[in-house]
């Protein structure tokens, strides 16, 4: 039996200790927070904030980890590398959460060291360094703090004028310490899709079979596996993906995102070293293990002989409608009603007007009409809460 340190409990975060549970693992679960999803199915919790240094040493300390498993951005990054000289585990590795929970570094690696096709960017830490680095790139641009998730303080700007809100609003939203913003080119992409990359300890990289999600804020809305793309993109994506994950160093499974232009090329966007919540969709069975058991076997060093689609599957999520301390009135019935359904409740203590508090999953034949079952899934996400997952936040 492993003992696992997990850094951040939310629904991701959650569905890994399940695994690692199945798997007769102990499981630590910490967040800035107290009764957070993965802490309701771990062995222990503790409640602290990561990007204290000192604290993330002391619950080090005293749990003495075999394997600390990352999965929010807002850690103490650079302390990973003391745990990991100590014989402690760091998934994937020490330098691939240092690098990936920083916008700058992983978007340098990608574009300066390995040469892979990216949107012009330029970073800035004032308004006159952002003005001048938006006259460069052109408008629309996409502005987005160095260090956050789920689409917090990203947003799109069509103008001059819009420039002041979207400086402030990065700045502010930014996770951690670090008070700089990523300015992008807007690529006129077609669409957006995932590529699911698990590393091995002694096996080859595998990759799952494409997602296609669609995003609104930078926040997931839905996602659908597989995502038809030619084979000749795919080729390109997965030769991205290996490149990158190849530079990082280390094991588990990454969600790497890229765009599809209308021209057929695929531009690499970002990169997770976790499960990435595009990935929520393996939840239905569409592939024979869900990202969270490729993740923990990875972690493990279990060997994962392949990945296969087992199913056409799509999800949707679910957003809170109010404020809420207590528990909110989920609505199961109506999906449970439905063959080849069903819906996952986070477990989240607070509710934000659209926080993402559930998913509803679908599945059919590989072959179906996959429109079809995305509005299938998009339709039961409405009745859980009586919400729409595209609402306004």
């Amino acid at each position: 039996m492993k003992k696992i340190l997990l850094l951040g409990s939310g629904e991701l975060g959650k569905e890994f200790a399940i695994a690692a549970k199945r798997a007769g693992q102990y499981v630590i679960a910490c967040d800035k927070y107290d009764n957070a999803p993965a802490m309701q199915v771990a062995d222990e919790k503790e409640v602290f904030s990561m990007l204290d240094g000192d604290a993330l040493a002391a619950v080090v300390g005293k749990h003495k980890p075999d394997i600390i498993v990352p999965e929010i951005e807002a850690i103490r990054t650079e302390r990973l590398f003391d745990f990991e000289k100590e014989g402690v585990q760091v998934v994937p590795s020490a330098r691939a959460v240092n690098y990936t929970m920083n916008r700058r570094a992983i978007r340098d690696l990608a574009a300066k060291e390995l040469g892979l096709r990216t949107a012009k960017y330029f970073y800035a830490k004032t308004f006159d360094e952002f003005k001048r680095a938006a006259d460069e790139i052109g408008f629309p641009c996409v502005v987005k703090p160095l260090m956050s998730s789920s689409g917090h303080g990203q947003s799109y700007v069509h103008n001059d004028d819009e420039l002041q809100e979207a400086f402030r609003d990065a700045m502010e939203e930014g996770r951690g310490d670090v008070k700089e913003v990523i300015i992008e080119e807007f690529i006129d992409f077609d669409s957006e899709f995932t590529l699911l990359t698990v590393t091995q300890k002694n096996a080859p990289t595998l990759f799952c079979p494409p997602i296609g999600h669609v995003q609104k804020g930078g926040d997931y809305r839905e996602s659908w596996m597989p995502f038809h793309i030619s084979d000749e993109a795919l080729a390109q994506a997965q030769h991205m993906a290996d490149e990158v994950t190849k530079a990082l160093t280390g094991y588990g499974l990454w969600g790497v995102e890229f765009f599809l232009t209308k021209k057929g090329e695929v531009i690499f966007s970002e990169l997770s070293p976790r499960p990435h919540d595009t990935g929520m969709v393996t939840l239905s069975h569409c592939t024979n293990l869900s990202e969270f058991e490729l993740h923990f076997r990875a972690v493990m060093g279990l060997h994962i002989p392949a990945i296969h689609l087992e199913h056409s599957g799509a999800s949707a999520v679910v957003l809170s409608p109010k404020e809420s301390t207590e528990p909110l009135d989920y609505n199961l019935d109506d999906v449970c009603h439905e063959d080849h359904a069903r819906v996952r409740v986070f477990g989240k203590p607070v509710a934000h007007v659209g926080r993402r508090m559930g998913v509803v999953l679908c599945y059919d034949e590989v072959g179906c009409d996959m429109n079809a079952l995305r509005d299938k899934a998009k339709r039961l996400a409405k009745t859980v809460l009586g919400t729409d997952p595209y609402m306004k936040k």
